[in-house]
């Protein structure tokens, strides 16, 4: 089973998949091949949003992991601030950040009457709304990243604007069958961020 705790990455040579996997990986892959004589161009991606991102390849293999960036903590996991000592009085401290709310007077209203006032309201409503919404929030991302990614990669293939109107009608069976032709790398990839969390359509 893949390891779907840490952001993965994928980098292209060319129309060929070169790596694939945690970000340290693919730089060392990335900056062993950058280095061959001749190289095409290179190009790495995010997993997660289907844009491509730059990396510092210079230096040694320690020298470049040490500047890669380091993937954020989940909002909703204790980090070594928060585990640290015993809480001393007041709110505890679970990655709370607080930003401006602008709501009508009835919303306000509204709010004042639940328990624990319109912070603990506002963070159940929130939650209710990603459980519910969270498979099309999913697929809508997906989506995102997969035309992202065949912006870069795909733009002046055939079938490219057919295909991203079939992607965005979630159209799979055109879709993929659009795409058919373009170089198996891409093809493949584009699919795997489009649809890879889905069952195959019956």
């Amino acid at each position: 089973m893949a390891d779907t705790s840490r952001p993965h990455f994928t980098a292209f040579i060319g129309p060929q998949r070169l790596a694939t996997g945690p970000l340290a990986e693919v730089a060392i892959a990335v900056m062993q091949a950058s280095r061959r004589p001749a190289a095409p161009p290179i190009i790495i991606f995010s997993d997660a949003t289907g844009s491509p991102i730059d990396l510092d390849l210079r230096g040694t293999e320690p020298d470049i992991i040490a500047r890669l960036p380091q993937p954020a903590a989940p909002p909703d996991v204790e980090t070594d601030e928060t585990a640290a000592g015993p809480r001393g009085r007041g709110r505890p401290k679970l990655g709370v950040v607080a930003r401006e709310v602008t709501l009508l007077p009835r919303h306000w209203d509204w709010l004042g009457t639940q328990p624990g006032g319109a912070s603990v309201a506002l963070r159940k409503l929130v939650e209710q709304a990603r459980r519910a919404n969270g498979d099309a929030d999913r697929a809508r991302a997906a989506r995102d990243a997969a035309y992202r990614f065949m912006s870069v990669m795909a733009g002046n293939l055939a079938g490219f604007e057919e295909a991203s109107r079939a992607l965005f009608a979630d159209d799979r069976r055109r879709f993929v069958g659009l795409i058919a032709g373009w170089p198996d790398d891409i093809r493949d990839h584009v699919v795997e961020l489009a649809f890879s969390d889905r069952a195959e359509p019956a």
